[in-house]
């Protein structure tokens, strides 16, 4: 049985919980959320909890319910205080800046990459090369920050790249020694 699951989620004051046939739905400060029900759970609010039932014991079930428990608090944390990435820029030339909404990389191409952000999400750039992507989805966030990273992953010769910050510290990558001139003989 899933220990995640039978862990209620706590409602903090400013936020509700709304359980009808077909959603879930979160409202709060920063937004509202909705996930789609899960016929194999049963979802019960009271007393300021979200507490959720299994309707069987099955496999499938015992999944479904750690999974169903973590969607909700996830959405719970999102509509209070929202999720936050940061990602770092190291190179040559290599910075980030906010041009109205959208955010333009420029990372060694001949030209910037300009993201336009998701409904939801906001980009902050600090010292030009720290990128700060914050929302309430979680999945939202995580997705934006992977394709960013993406654009130029660190490479483990020179160290240049774009790096998750992950407790205030960059990312660790092993780096490689490059080749070497040939021994005399």
């Amino acid at each position: 049985m899933s220990r995640i699951g039978k862990q209620p989620v706590q409602i903090p004051s400013g936020v509700t919980v709304k359980v009808d046939d077909a959603n879930i739905t979160v409202v709060g400060p920063k937004g509202t959320l909705s996930q789609p029900m899960l016929p194999e759970i049963a979802v019960i609010v009271k007393d300021n909890q979200v507490i959720l039932e299994r309707k069987q014991q099955t496999l499938r079930h015992g999944q479904m319910f750690g999974l169903l428990r973590t969607l909700v608090a996830n959405m719970v944390e999102g509509v209070t205080n929202g999720f936050t990435k940061v990602l770092e820029m190291k190179g040559v030339g290599y910075r980030a800046q906010v041009k109205g909404k959208a955010l333009e990389i420029s990372a060694g191409f001949s030209h910037p990459i300009k993201i336009d952000p998701p409904q939801g999400i906001e980009f902050k750039v600090e010292e030009n090369t720290k990128i700060l992507i914050h929302g309430s989805k979680k999945d939202q966030v995580g997705q934006i920050a992977a394709s960013i990273r993406s654009i130029r992953k660190p490479e483990p010769y020179k160290g240049k790249g774009i790096y998750y910050v992950i407790n205030g510290q960059p990312e660790k990558i092993i780096r490689k020694e490059g080749k070497r001139a040939a021994g005399a003989k």
